[in-house]
């Protein structure tokens, strides 16, 4: 019987081998994408909301490409990848999840955009690590989106669990992420480090790595590293408005959020895995 089972492991390994090979290259596209993104959307100019809240953030969720299409109704998809730091300021391997949502209102357009969520909280990351988390959902967690380019704390960013920024290609008019729907992607984590794994233990306990997210890791550690203390020269940031307001607020420049058209919005299907 050991010797029938043998020959079928035998058997079947060149034709495993290649479907996992195939499987870990699917997951490190979208890591790769993922440290791209990351590097676009915190290098150059205008970047001192997102670096200020990149030092301030529990863990991050990337999502390198998302989607989007409608004409009155439409909807929107995209993989991502979310990771944690710990107290010494160490980034974990990413756990694996997927970003869906319908919506009606007034809008209509194409829009292929790169998202970056910044968790400031463990209330926060906790929410995102649920299996299913509805943006904008519970009340229990703060959540604001600031366009590209924005600058300034605004007292919503200030309060928030989570801060989204975007940046977009394409037209679209009353773009929202509030409910949409962020799942877990079980099969990909499995895939991606050879066991099964859950999400808390990949970005909270840190219990597996993957060498190929080393260089998203590094990245992550460049732009979310603490302050160093400003120059005899250097312009301070503006003291808080208020006395339970965080200690330190982002470099203010000229420049308003982008105004968002309504937009009402319903979950899809569940995402298949």
């Amino acid at each position: 019987m050991l010797r029938y089972l043998l020959t079928a492991l035998l058997t079947l390994a060149p034709i495993l081998a290649p479907a996992l090979a195939w499987a870990q290259s699917e997951q490190q596209t979208l890591v790769d994408r993922a440290t791209l993104s990351v590097q676009e959307m915190l290098s150059g100019t205008n970047t001192g909301d997102r670096i200020w809240a990149m030092q301030r953030a529990r863990a991050v969720m990337v999502c390198p490409r998302v989607f989007r299409a409608s004409f009155f109704i439409g909807g929107a998809g995209g993989d991502c990848v979310l990771a944690a730091r710990d107290g010494n300021g160490s980034w974990s391997s990413p756990a694996f999840y997927q970003l869906s949502t319908a919506s009606f209102g007034l809008q209509a357009g194409l829009q292929d955009s790169e998202i970056l969520m910044t968790i400031l909280t463990e209330k926060g990351l906790n929410a995102v690590m649920d299996s299913r988390f509805k943006i904008g959902g519970d009340a229990s967690v703060a959540f604001a989106q600031m366009g590209a380019g924005v600058e300034g704390a605004t007292t919503a960013a200030l309060r928030a669990d989570i801060l989204a920024f975007s940046q977009s290609s394409g037209l679209f008019v009353g773009i929202s992420l509030n409910g949409s729907l962020l799942a877990a992607k079980s099969e990909w984590d499995r895939a991606y480090y050879g066991q099964d794994i859950g999400g808390r233990e990949i970005v909270v306990d840190m219990k597996v790595n993957n060498p190929g997210a080393d260089p998203l890791r590094a990245v992550l550690a460049k732009y979310g590293a603490a302050p160093s203390a400003p120059a005899a020269n250097a312009t301070l940031p503006n003291p808080p408005a208020a006395a339970n307001a965080a200690p330190e607020n982002p470099p203010a420049t000229s420049g308003a959020p982008q105004s968002l058209a309504p937009v009402q919005s319903q979950d899809l299907a569940p995402p298949k895995n």
